[in-house]
């Protein structure tokens, strides 16, 4: 109070650099954590999947695991694919990930069959891109010059730019057709063929001649740079050269299947991705690039065809942190308004007023320091924040009012108003601030997740608790005035009423226990409701865009792939509200990202919306070849519901998957069930006729070799055209594409040429599509995803499914994917709980320095639960991770009101009012700030629960949990308090004597004592 001068110039200081921060903080969607995570991808390809497991699964899966640090190690095998992902403990994702890159390549090198590997850690959860435009509606040849030269070189020379990727760019290559009937006439070897070809298109440095000036080099270059040099590469014969025309047919064509992107059902389009350099905000980014498009456009550059924006994350971002600028411009005319009704003072309006927007600043300057972004996690952390952010501003301001109108004069009102309530503010803002610590323990991205959101709201509740014991005492001394003095009468009629409840309640101790039993009764009697709430792990992000992966059965060709993904366009654009598709092919798995309409053109919600697409993509499954549709948006681990079936025998494993199947169809809700190995692809596998082959002179080797080489289709180099580097590919004019055709086929012999039917036949086997390891251990996955039914229902129905099916020895089923989550999260929830249940009681415990104060006060907590669980119920909001959160904070921010309850009875007994008395005047005294502080909390926090669009989905349960249960709490702590501080008041009585006839003074003062 002796230096406001200092008070003014440094909340002058933090303007300055809170404005600076608010402008330098990093604005994205999701927040960017490195992941201890490593994955390492292998193609082989069309080597078999059980081979595939014997040759190069288990070796990498035996060299990994004995790397330390590595915690577990799961893969997928299939046809020509091994992919592994492998679990880092905490802190160790770089060092360990190295480790398995080395060792992946050592390991692969020896062996056979391998074309690729690629290996390396999981990076950031942020996007790689985050600015998304196609080039449509005009000529292909046309839009891929307009994108290589023009759109993406000038959009890389943007300093916020870091790279453009182009994908559907019309691409070509120079196939050479070996014509096999004239390279069997002529008696030529299509490999040695190749071999000149190899030779002629090739530069090499010989040599160099050293005793020379500046020992030149000799270097030999034959570059192929032109479709005639290939046709006329001489090829020698038994009868001379011939031209390499004469028995193949040399062409340019485009590549069919370059182009994996398909809008509304065409490929006929380029799909643009931009990324942004480190150091630039998604928002500056867009800006930027939204700026030299439409210089583009206007130098008239984009003709005969469209330059559309598809997605921009930053306008994501940009609607997240306009919505919570609204929730704190809301925020704060509700606690005005609040302010002016309760106390009828403008200049103590103005007062909370200034220490709003102090306290923003200084969290704005916190999450500079501590390089946190503007996300949509932090967002919602300032949004819960900016709700409590007033309460001990209005504690401290109406404890000083009180002492005003009871007569104190300035620096006195100030002093005593401040010290009444100090000890209850600290304790309320560090009973919110612990039921953080524990969250911690989550570990994983979750728990890192959870710790960023903590962390903004600590910081904006210690913000706000510095600004209220600085800012609000030095304005209040001098600026603070009452109205004009006028009779008023000291209590209402409301304050009489609750008065005389409560006297009614702590009269005797049955009406306390009364109360007591009636609260409990509502207690357990709420907890009926909890399978009528939806459960889920985390909510989506609606903001008129989904994204949709449609799994695919193994080993389907071009053509089936092309037919499904025609189907699922013409299948999306028949849906209500949706506007454009588009369709990305990434092997196995189809990638549908889906624009829906806007504006006045939304017909649907966006809930709606997206149950229509996914109903409505899994109808197509009985007909096409599709294993299952999810939401690529949906957190998790893909499907809702997977359960995995561990064993050795694939055998067993697929016989144990059926039955399951079969139980598993029973389930309502249920839908779109498939397992991981109820797919095999029949193979052919050669059978030599040894005795055949010995007797013709030939060796199995050869027999290989001649298959291998009706099979040709390989890229041997690249060569020029106009200017530009093209593939150049080796194969056949006519495909082996039937067994006849490839039996059929003559192989020369020491007894001339004889069909290759002769020296092998051909055997059918099935072979698994797909192969799962768990730290070296086969599983099979069954998967299913759920209708018009919640994650928590259908986990109870599965978990009794499991519980009755039988298994052989050495196999079990065990839940996994969104189940499994669900599971581990509700355990993770209660631990946390608990904790933070302990520690709240530690923080009153030392603050109270009494044992069975802080008990008193956490008697609150169960009557929260009812509170959230009624809220929940009522408006449908889910219970998940969010809302879950909303519960923990909730236990911290519902204590604040028993808190300040408490604080005051025991200073009352201290200036020696009897327990019942002091219960009742502490109410009267305290009714106004709870109710002040209650209504502002829920005022601030009402917009995130009406909230919509990008990050309203988030914010809603979790808001929702915390207006719900704050709400209940407050008007049950005005009674259940009293009633709990009453019993313990009548057993500390009885612990001091044996009955009435005991009464005597040493009694009474050790009641006196255990009470206070």
């Amino acid at each position: 109070m002796k230096r406001k001068i200092l008070v003014g110039l440094v909340a002058v200081l933090v303007l300055l650099v809170g404005s600076y921060s608010m402008l330098n903080v990093d604005k994205e969607l999701m927040p960017s954590f490195e992941m201890d995570m490593a994955y390492v991808e292998v193609r082989a390809g069309d080597m078999a999947a059980i081979e595939v497991e014997r040759t190069i699964t288990t070796p990498l899966e035996q060299s990994i695991q004995g790397i330390e640090g590595v915690e577990e190690v799961t893969s997928t095998t299939a046809v020509g694919h091994s992919s592994l992902m492998v679990m880092i403990e905490e802190g160790k994702g770089n060092e360990v990930s190295n480790e398995i890159d080395s060792i992946t390549h050592s390991t692969t090198s020896d062996i056979a069959g391998i074309d690729e590997v690629i290996s390396g850690q999981v990076g950031s959860t942020s996007e790689s891109y985050e600015f998304f435009m196609d080039i449509s509606n005009g000529d292909m040849n046309e839009m891929t010059a307009f994108a290589q030269d023009i759109l993406e070189p000038r959009l890389e020379e943007l300093k916020e730019v870091r790279d453009v990727s182009l994908a559907g760019i019309q691409e070509h290559e120079m196939i050479v057709s070996f014509k096999r009937d004239e390279i069997a006439k002529r008696g030529l070897d299509v490999m040695q063929i190749q071999t000149i070809i190899q030779q002629s298109n090739s530069e090499a440095t010989l040599g160099e001649f050293s005793d020379e000036k500046d020992a030149p080099s000799l270097r030999w270059d034959t570059k192929l740079e032109s479709k005639q040099e290939i046709e006329n590469l001489q090829i020698p014969t038994d009868s001379g050269f011939i031209s390499l025309k004469d028995v193949a047919d040399i062409s340019l064509q485009p590549l069919k299947s370059s182009s994996t992107v398909w809008k509304n059902g065409t490929k006929d389009f380029i799909f643009v991705q931009i990324g942004r350099v480190p150091d630039v905000t998604q928002i500056d980014m867009a800006d930027a690039v939204r700026q030299e498009v439409e210089k583009i456009e206007d130098e008239g550059l984009v003709k005969g065809f469209e330059l559309n924006e598809m997605v921009a994350q930053a306008d994501y971002v940009q609607e997240s942190i306009d919505g919570v600028t609204n929730n704190i411009l809301i925020g704060g005319i509700i606690a005005i308004v609040i302010l002016l009704l309760f106390l009828r003072n403008v200049r103590a309006t103005l007062i909370v007023g200034i220490s709003i927007p102090t306290s923003i600043l200084l969290t704005f300057i916190s999450m500079w320091l501590l390089n946190y972004s503007f996300n949509i996690l932090t967002l919602i952390g300032l949004g819960l924040g900016i709700g409590m952010m007033v309460d001990s501003s209005i504690v401290i301001l109406e404890s000083i009012y009180r002492k005003k109108e009871q007569g104190l004069k300035g620096m006195q009102a100030v002093l005593k108003g401040t010290e009444e309530v100090a000890t209850a503010v600290i304790a309320s803002m560090l009973t919110t601030i612990v039921v953080f610590l524990p969250i911690g323990l989550m570990g994983g991205e979750m728990g890192e997740f959870m710790i960023l959101l903590s962390v903004v709201v600590a910081a904006t509740l210690i913000s706000s608790v510095i600004v209220s014991f600085t800012v609000i005492p030095s304005l209040s001394e001098k600026f603070l005035k009452l109205g004009k003095k006028k009779h008023v009468k000291e209590n209402g009629f409301f304050i009489k009423g609750y008065s005389k409840l409560v006297g009614w309640v702590v009269k005797k101790k049955r009406n306390s226990i009364a109360i007591l039993i009636l609260f409990g009764v509502i207690f357990v009697s709420s907890l009926l409701l909890v399978p009528k709430i939806p459960m889920t792990v985390m909510p989506d992000v609606f903001n008129r865009y989904t994204e949709v992966l449609i799994d695919l059965e193994t080993g389907i060709s071009a053509s089936e792939k092309e037919e499904v993904i025609q189907k699922l366009d013409e299948t999306l654009s028949e849906v209500d509200d949706v506007e454009t598709n588009y369709i990305m092919d990434n092997g196995g798995i189809v990638y549908a990202i889906i624009n829906m309409t806007k504006g006045d053109d939304i017909t649907k919600e966006q809930k709606d919306v997206n149950e229509d697409i996914l109903s409505s993509l899994r109808d197509l499954q009985d007909e096409y070849p599709i294993e299952g549709v999810q939401g690529a948006m949906d957190a998790g681990s893909g499907y809702p519901v997977q359960v995995n079936i561990t064993g050795e025998s694939y055998e067993q494993l697929q016989s144990l998957a059926a039955n399951f199947v079969s139980e598993l169809e029973k389930v309502e809700g249920i839908v779109g069930i498939s397992n991981s190995v109820e797919k095999t692809s029949v193979e052919q596998v050669i059978e030599l006729k040894e005795a055949e082959i010995e007797k013709a002179g030939l060796s199995p080797v050869q027999i290989r070799q001649f298959i291998e080489q009706s099979y040709m289709n390989e890229i041997v180099g690249e060569v020029s055209n106009n200017d530009k580097k093209v593939p150049l590919r080796l194969k056949w004019d006519k495909e082996m594409n039937k067994q006849e055709t490839l039996l059929n086929e003559t192989i020369p012999t020491n007894d001339g040429d004889k069909k290759l039917s002769a020296f092998v036949e051909l055997k059918s086997v099935e072979a698994p599509n797909e192969i799962s390891h768990s730290d070296g251990e086969r599983y099979v996955t069954i998967s299913a995803d759920i209708k018009d039914a919640d994650l928590g229902t259908i986990n109870r129905e599965v978990t009794k499914v499991i519980d009755n099916f039988e298994t052989p020895t050495g196999y079990d089923v065990e839940v996994a994917g969104d189940i499994e989550e669900q599971q581990e999260l509700m355990q993770d929830m209660i631990l946390i709980l608990g904790i933070a249940i302990f520690l709240v009681y530690l923080v009153m415990a030392v603050q109270f320095n009494h044992l069975a104060h802080p008990i008193i006060v956490m008697s609150i907590i169960p009557m929260t639960i009812v509170g959230v669980i009624l809220g929940l119920f009522i408006t449908q909001h889910e219970l998940n991770m969010m809302s879950g959160v909303g519960v923990i904070m909730l236990i911290g921010i519902v204590l604040n009101n028993a808190i300040l309850l408490i604080d005051r009875i025991n200073q009352l007994r201290k200036e020696g009012y009897e327990a019942n008395v002091a219960v009742v005047e502490a109410g009267k005294n305290r009714i106004r700030p709870i109710f002040m502080t209650t209504l502002t909390t829920v005022g601030g926090m009402l917009p995130l629960a009406l909230a919509s669009g990008t990050s309203g989905n988030y914010q809603a349960p979790m808001a929702t949990a915390i207006i719900s249960g704050l709400l209940f709490a407050t008007f049950i702590t005005l009674l259940l308090i009293p009633a709990v501080y009453r019993i313990f008041h009548a057993l500390g009585n009885g612990l001091t004597g044996k009955g009435k006839r005991k009464r005597n003074k040493n009694a009474e003062n050790l009641s006196e004592e255990i009470a206070s």
